[in-house]
């Protein structure tokens, strides 16, 4: 009888992986650095009302920018406006001071910073010298809160959908809708861009011939509120917008406003970024690059060649010499069924 070997195996060992824990804590400094208010140049300059954002970036490439008395051409640099001295050709642009307005827009007031038809802006409504614009958008028939600021990092954390910054709003609409059409505004309802839904909704009180519902949203879209009720059935009297994520609009009158402290400022930039984790917010934080795409197979390149370096057919139309011949072994085009015109004529010697 054979004793019994013992055999014992090790574990097959794992690859030994780059740290992540450095590596978030690498992200969560840059994201840090980019939440202390550093912004791109070019935006600074925009800002600042030298131009267009393209204007702007010219102005850095052709070498006409200094930040702290060093010439920078590199797009993407981003400095503390409140801090570094900016010069454009020699002479200093003010420092201007990053505001946060929290507004209570009346109804007839539009949300865009240029109007041809001259109604009043939501920007008229708030005091300050520098550029301002609003955050998000409330339709012109629409009222209640809606922020105002120069700040574009916060701008982008509040208004991008996927960080998901619930909006709280209260609307009055004709009739009382059914629980079944309240689930069906949770569940979602396509529309002419997509499927669009409410995060929650309930009913806040209800009349004869009209109810009071609060929803919240958490991504928005053109009249999304209005044209989701329309199609059930439901017209929308009236709609306010009562909360930005913990943000309430307080006890504040139509056309009032009031300064944000930093706290508040703060607070809203945590949640957003709680939504979606540091990383991905680095991520969507940073500027845009350039990739030029591979050619398609199949496609011309520039020499008139194909991706396999067979010569280029001629196209029609380019002269009888230079028509491509038609390939061997094929017989004449078949003839058009009787009773049509044709200019086929039966080749000799068939």
């Amino acid at each position: 009888m054979e004793p019994s070997r013992i055999t014992s195996r090790r574990p097959p060992q794992r690859p030994e992986l780059p740290d992540e824990d450095d590596a978030r804590s690498a992200a969560k400094r840059r994201l840090q650095a980019i939440d202390d208010g550093l912004e791109r140049l070019q935006k600074v300059l925009a800002a600042a009302g030298l131009g267009s954002r393209r204007t702007c970036e010219e102005l850095i490439t052709t070498g006409r920018v200094e930040v702290d008395r060093q010439v920078v051409t590199q797009l993407g640099t981003r400095i503390d406006p409140l801090k570094s001295e900016v010069r454009v050709d020699g002479e200093k642009l003010p420092n201007p001071k990053r505001v946060v307005y929290m507004l209570n827009k009346p109804v007839g007031v539009v949300t865009t910073n240029y109007d041809p038809d001259g109604r009043p802006r939501v920007v008229d409504l708030v005091p300050g010298e520098q550029r301002l614009f609003a955050i998000g958008r409330l339709d012109r028939m629409s009222e209640g809160l809606i922020l105002v600021t120069n700040d574009g990092g916060l701008a982008n954390l509040l208004s991008h959908p996927r960080y998901g910054v619930e909006k709280k709003y209260l609307v009055q609409v004709a009739g009382v809708p059914s629980q079944e059409l309240l689930d069906k505004i949770r569940r979602g309802i396509t529309l002419a861009e997509g499927k669009v839904h409410a995060k929650r909704v309930d009913i806040r009180s209800q009349h004869k011939q009209s109810a009071v519902l609060e929803m919240i949203l958490d991504e928005g879209k053109n009249r999304e509120i209005r044209r989701m009720l329309a199609r059930l059935g439901h017209k929308v009297h009236q709609l306010k917008r009562v909360g930005v994520g913990k943000l309430s609009l307080g006890n504040l009158l139509p056309s009032q406003w009031r300064q944000l402290a930093w706290n508040e400022i703060e607070g809203l930039r945590h949640d957003a970024i709680a939504a979606v984790g540091p990383l991905e917010a680095e991520r969507m934080n940073e500027p845009a690059r350039e990739e030029r795409r591979p050619p398609r197979p199949g496609r011309e390149s520039a020499s008139g060649r194909g991706p396999a370096g067979r010569p280029r057919m001629p196209r029609a139309g380019q002269g009888p010499e230079q028509q491509p011949r038609r390939p061997a072994g094929r017989g004449p085009r078949r003839p058009r069924k009787p009773g049509k015109a044709s200019s086929w004529r039966k080749p000799r010697g068939e």
